[in-house]
């Protein structure tokens, strides 16, 4: 992925000529990041090709989601496997019926001179058989490893476009003059773009982000013991291990390592919880708007009052989308309010004897445990109680049965 000065696949248009515009969501970035990594740490072969789901909104295209493909070798060149691309693109667009999300481009990784001839056959066979306006996200490795905070992402995305061959710059003016229209060929133009999120990609985000600082490496007990070399040195330290050895096996203390299940389960209750503290924080904040409105927007005011630091601007846009949300608000209350409350009562119920029925099971788990052991006790007195009652009338078990109880 070599720089150079010139690519003959760039287009010498402007990139705010044709009025395009992108907008790129959270999600996608996340989906070909972790394409990357995996790809990079399983040391896969072949390249880094993925398509962009999104819509067309008339100049506006979004791209809202993104999935791996598989490829082929074929001549000597990288394609697409048609058969498996379609039935997956199928699959999604089952999916995203509403809204209804159709393949908008696709992404790989290129240097940051542009694309390069290797991509022709996989973007001409999208343009050809899926969407004839197909984008291309270019994706920078190289700027990505060097890159700094608040510097731009490290990708750009190019609309495809058939214009004319214009010679190189070092080629100056002069050129062969022949008869007819000159061949159109396929350029690339930049295409500005924008980051556009919704409430659950923030919600997303912000979990990816409280989970990358918290996560740790957990690694074997007997390999720390093993990693420490002052232990080894030190006698007192030696004992000191010793003596937690032995701790640790007598009283049973063991890591708490967490099963798949109970990871995925705390990550979506995570997620939940995450979800309520947005939705908190946003009606606080329609709250403390509300509060802090000018005296002559509040109901019983007739005269105006001057606003003062503590006064919120009013807007008459919001104020009419709050007046909208509250309309709304008695359509999420149910018409049959007894039998939804019922309903609930029932549901209720259901989980509570659930919790009832567990405890009984485990208390008649732990009454059948005593019952086992209370007979192995009686049955060991009786054992010694007929051990007695035989040495009686035999001096010998008598005298073993005195140096047993010694």
């Amino acid at each position: 992925m070599e720089s150079t000065g010139y690519n003959p696949l760039l287009s010498s248009q402007k990139p705010s000529d044709s009025g395009l515009q992108a907008v790129l969501h959270p999600l996608v970035l996340l989906t070909i990041s972790d394409y990357i990594t995996r790809h990079t740490l399983r040391e896969q072969p072949g390249p880094i090709v993925g398509a962009l789901i999104g819509q067309q909104i008339g100049r506006e295209v979004t791209i809202e989601h993104a999935f791996e493909c598989a490829t082929s070798a074929q001549d000597g060149e990288v394609r697409l496997d048609a058969e498996w691309f379609k039935q997956r693109l199928d699959q999604i667009k089952t999916i995203h019926k509403s809204p209804q999300l159709d393949l908008v481009g696709w992404y790989t990784l290129l240097p940051k001179s542009g694309p390069t001839p290797s991509i022709l056959p996989i973007h001409n066979w999208i343009l050809s058989e899926h969407n004839e306006s197909s984008l291309l996200l270019g994706f920078h490795p190289e700027e990505a490893v060097n890159n700094s905070a608040g510097s731009r992402l490290p990708l750009t995305i190019y609309e495809s476009n058939y214009e004319v061959d214009e010679p190189k710059p070092d080629q100056g003016e002069d050129k062969e003059m022949r008869d007819g229209e000159p061949p159109l060929k396929l350029k690339f133009r930049e295409l500005p773009y924008s980051v556009g999120t919704g409430e659950a990609e923030m919600i997303s985000m912000d979990f990816v982000a409280r989970g990358a600082g918290n996560a740790t490496a957990i690694e074997p007990r007997e390999q720390r013991r093993t990693a420490a070399p002052a232990v080894d040195s030190d006698p007192k330290g030696k004992r000191r291990a010793d003596v937690l050895g032995r701790l640790e096996r007598d009283v049973g203390l063991e890591e708490h390592i967490l099963s798949r299940e109970d990871e995925e389960m705390i990550a979506a209750l995570t997620a939940k919880a995450n979800s309520i503290k947005m939705l908190q924080s946003r009606v606080n904040l329609l709250a403390t708007y509300l509060e802090r409105l000018p005296p002559s927007y509040l109901p019983g005011e007739t005269t105006a009052a001057p606003s003062g630091d503590q006064n919120s601007t009013p807007s008459h846009t919001i104020l009419r989308s709050i007046q909208a949300l509250v309309n709304r608000l008695s359509l999420i209350v149910p018409s049959a309010a007894e039998a939804y409350e019922q309903e609930m009562l029932m549901e209720a119920n259901d989980v509570h004897l659930m919790e009832l029925l567990n405890n009984v099971m485990q208390s008649a788990s732990e009454a059948r445990g005593v019952g086992k052991k209370f007979s192995i006790v009686e049955n060991a007195k009786n054992h010694n109680r007929k051990t007695l009652d035989n040495s009686a009338f035999d001096p010998r078990l008598s005298m073993i049965s005195g140096e047993l109880a010694l």
